[in-house]
This record gives structure tokens, C-alpha cells and sequence, in this order.
């Protein structure tokens, strides 16, 4: 009688035991002690830096009054300067205790998934920091210097015929605009990663995106007109690149259909020529009796 074919999950198993709820939750807790405290140790060291960090987020607007003289920035408030390093150091903290805290994530949820599963999603959570970085970065080399040199244009210098109006940046306020900027910035091209993966689990395809193009560029006009400030040049800043990723998500969310279908034909050629009465014939082959039984003559006997 033949065996049964093994099923997937028998093929590739994660683990060889089941862990029970409590181990679950001794190893929840591993994690969470080690993110935590990872983060913690960041928080120390970012604000230890705290100053340097905000002399480069000022940057940009240094470049902006370079060679003026008399500029500065203010603090209304005593505890002001205080809380907005806390500020930098908390942001700064997050943001390189994320390698940390989602290896930590990672490591929890890993064993609960099938060795594809496992070689689908780690592009992925690769991928994220990336992404964000590039974001980032773009905002802070070329749509953040372009922007101030926008909102300083409305400055009205002493001599020019009307009373001076100069902009003298609260440290809390230019902190809170540049980290909104950032985070909206970052979070944005976030897009092709979040997209991808629906796409690989196959909730979202590449035809539906496409035909969905108009409802999400309101989607992206909106979300920019609600991170960014109430200017037209920030939103739009935030929006074109949106919708260029958004359009490059089509394209790669297309390609991982195409080498889909061509894994499945593949597979599928596979085992239409393992299953061919061809391939059967050798195998049957062998299992015949190489020839007719011979006579039961009284040599034969004699030899049993």
C-alpha cells in the first residue's frame, strides 16, 4: 500500500515542540525587557548628545541666514530648552533602537512561521528602516532647506520702507516642525513596503492598484495636507513623492505576480511530467517480474 504524501506543514516544520502559554509569555517578557532596555540605553546616550543632535537639525536654517549676522533662536519658557533635548534624545533613541526592537519582534514571532513565511516577510522588515532613512533624507537635504527659505521669504528686513519682521525660531516649535516633517516624510515611503506586502500575501494586486489610482491620490493629497504644515509647498512636497511611489509599487507589485505564475507553472510542469504515463513506464518497469515463473520440474524441486 503506498504512503501518503507528507503535507506542507509535515515538511517544513518550525520547531519539533509546541511551547506552552506560559513559555510564550516568559518569552514575551524576554523581549519586551530587552527592548525596553535597549531603548533606555539609547535614550542615556542620545541625550548625553543632545545638543550636537539639534545643532544638526538646525542646520538647515543656518544655511538659510548664512552670513547674516544677529541671528538667533529663543526659549520662552524655563523648562523649554530642557524638555526639547528630552525631545531629540527621545526621537533620536527611537529611532536607532528600531533595529533593536524589531529584531526582538522578530525573534518572537519567527518561530510561529513556516521557513517561506519566514524567507517572505525578513525583506521586509529589512526593507522599513531603508525605506524611512531615504525619506528622511530627502526632507532633510532638499525639501526642508527649500521650505525655510519659503516661510524666511515673508521677513521684512529694517530699512525696506515698513516696520522689520524678523523670525526668531522657538527652539520647542522648529524642533516640533522638523520632527512632524520627518516622521511624515519617513512614514510616507513606507508606502511600496506596506503595498508589497499585501501584494505578496496576495490581498492587494497590481490591476487593482492601478484601477484604484485616483481614490489613492486624494488618500495621499489628504494625509499630506494633515502631517505637513498648512502651506501648499509642503503638501505638495510630501504628495509627489507619495504618488511616485505609489506608481513604482504597481510595478514591483506586477513582477512578483509574474514570477509567481512562473514558480506555479514551473511547479506545475513539474509534476504533470512527474505524473506522465512516460515517467511511470520505467518504475512499472521495474516493479514487473523480470520474466515468466519457470517450470516446477524435479531439478527446481530438488533445489527448494
Amino acid at each position: 500500500m503506498p504512503e501518503a504524501s507528507p503535507s506542507p506543514a509535515a515538511t517544513d516544520p518550525v520547531d519539533d515542540h509546541k511551547m506552552p502559554l506560559m513559555s510564550h509569555l516568559i518569552e514575551l517578557r524576554q523581549r519586551l525587557i530587552y527592548s525596553i532596555a535597549g531603548f533606555l540605553i539609547c535614550f542615556l546616550v542620545s541625550y548625553y548628545f543632545a545638543q550636537p543632535i539639534f545643532d544638526f537639525l538646525v542646520h538647515p536654517l543656518e544655511q538659510v541666514y548664512q552670513g547674516q549676522s544677529g541671528r538667533r533662536m529663543i526659549y520662552t519658557a524655563p523648562t523649554e530648552a530642557f524638555f526639547t533635548y528630552v525631545k531629540v534624545a527621545f526621537f533620536t533613541a527611537a529611532f536607532i533602537s528600531f533595529p533593536l526592537i524589531a529584531s526582538q519582534i522578530w525573534l518572537f514571532v519567527a518561530p510561529g512561521l513556516y521557513r517561506h513565511e519566514r524567507s517572505a516577510f525578513l525583506p521586509f522588515l529589512v526593507a522599513t528602516p531603508v525605506m524611512f532613512i531615504l525619506g528622511a533624507s530627502l526632507l532633510y537635504y532638499l525639501i526642508l532647506p527649500m521650505a525655510l527659505t519659503f516661510f524666511a521669504s515673508f521677513e521684512i528686513m529694517p530699512g525696506e520702507g515698513s516696520m522689520p519682521i524678523q523670525l526668531e525660531a522657538k527652539m520647542s516649535e522648529y524642533l516640533s516642525l522638523v520632527m512632524t516633517l520627518i516622521l511624515a516624510f519617513g512614514i510616507s515611503f513606507e508606502l511600496p513596503v506596506l503595498l508589497s506586502l499585501l501584494g505578496k500575501v496576495g490581498i492587494v494586486s497590481a490591476a487593482g492598484l492601478a484601477e484604484k489610482r485616483r481614490y489613492a491620490i486624494v488618500g495621499m493629497v489628504a494625509f499630506a495636507g494633515v502631517v505637513t504644515p498648512p502651506d501648499v509647498f509642503s503638501q505638495v512636497s510630501l504628495a509627489v513623492p507619495m504618488y511616485v511611489l505609489y506608481e513604482a509599487t504597481i510595478w514591483i507589485v506586477r513582477g512578483m505576480e509574474k514570477a509567481k505564475a512562473a514558480r506555479e507553472a514551473a511547479e506545475e510542469a513539474a509534476d504533470t511530467a512527474s505524473s506522465s504515463p512516460a515517467a511511470a513506464a520505467p518504475s512499472a518497469a521495474a516493479a514487473a517480474p523480470a520474466g515468466p515463473p519457470l517450470p516446477e520440474t524435479d531439478f527446481n524441486l530438488s533445489r527448494s
